[in-house]
C-alpha cells in the first residue's frame, strides 16, 4: 500500500519551510508498515526534493548487507545526473517513483542519523543560494555526486557508511538550502574521491604481480 501526496495548502507551505527533522517527523507519522513511495516523499518540496531523494537513496548504504551500496549507488547516480544536466525538479521512472521505503525502515534510518542531524541543525540555515541555484554550481554538485554514487555502487570494502555519510551532507545542504554547507560538501567530496582513487591505485599496484603470475 502506498501513500498519496497531501493536497497543497497551508500544510504544504509549512512542509516547504520546515527543517529536515521536521519533514522526517511528518513522514513518520502513521502506520509503520505503510510504504512511502517516492512521489509522496517529493510532494511539496520543489527543488528541495533533490535533497529528500538523496537522503532516502542512502538508506540501503547504512544497512549491514553486502549489496547496500549497490542498491543506493544507482539511485544516487540518477539524481546526480539530473543535477548535472540542470533539471529544476527531479524526475523518476514510474517503476521507481511508485516504490519506496516502509515507514518502519525510514524510522530505523532516522534513529541512526538523528544525533548528527540535531547537531547540524544548530548551525545550518538558508544562505548563499547561488551555490545551489547557479547552473554551473549545480552541475558541479551533480558531477561530484555522480562520482560518489559510482564509488558507492562498487564493491569496495568498508566504504558504504563513509560514502553514505558524505552523500547525506549533500542531501542536508539541498534540503536546508544551505550554500555554505554545500561548499563544505564539495570539499569533503573532493577529498573522498582523491583518497579513494589513490587507495584504489595502490591496491591495484599491490595485487598486480599476483594477477600477472596467475595469467
Amino acid at each position: 500500500m502506498t501513500t498519496t501526496p497531501e493536497p497543497a495548502g497551508n500544510g504544504a507551505r509549512k512542509s516547504r519551510e520546515a527543517g529536515t527533522r521536521a519533514i522526517l517527523d511528518a513522514l513518520l507519522d502513521g502506520d509503520r508498515e505503510q510504504t512511502l513511495d517516492f512521489n509522496a516523499l517529493m510532494a511539496g518540496l520543489g527543488r528541495r526534493a533533490f535533497g529528500m531523494l538523496l537522503f532516502v537513496a542512502t538508506l540501503p548504504a547504512f544497512i549491514p548487507i553486502p549489496i547496500g551500496g549497490a542498491l543506493s549507488g544507482p539511485l544516487v547516480v540518477l539524481i546526480a545526473a539530473q543535477l548535472l544536466v540542470g533539471l529544476r525538479r527531479p524526475w523518476l521512472p514510474r517503476f521507481i517513483a511508485t516504490r519506496g521505503p516502509k515507514r518502519q525502515a525510514l524510522a530505523r534510518f532516522e534513529r541512526i542519523v538523528d544525533p548528527w542531524l540535531r547537531r547540524l541543525e544548530r548551525v545550518v540555515r538558508p544562505r548563499l543560494p547561488a551555490i545551489l541555484d547557479y547552473r554551473i554550481a549545480s552541475a558541479f554538485t551533480g558531477l561530484l555526486l555522480l562520482l560518489l554514487g559510482i564509488l558507492l555502487s562498487l564493491p569496495i570494502p568498508f566504504t558504504n557508511y563513509l560514502l553514505g555519510a558524505i552523500i547525506l551532507v549533500y542531501a542536508l545542504a539541498l534540503l536546508e538550502r544551505d550554500g555554505l554547507l554545500m561548499l563544505a560538501a564539495w570539499g569533503i567530496g573532493l577529498v573522498a574521491l582523491t583518497t579513494t582513487g589513490a587507495l584504489s591505485g595502490g591496491l591495484i599496484a599491490l595485487v598486480q604481480p599476483w594477477i600477472d603470475r596467475l595469467f
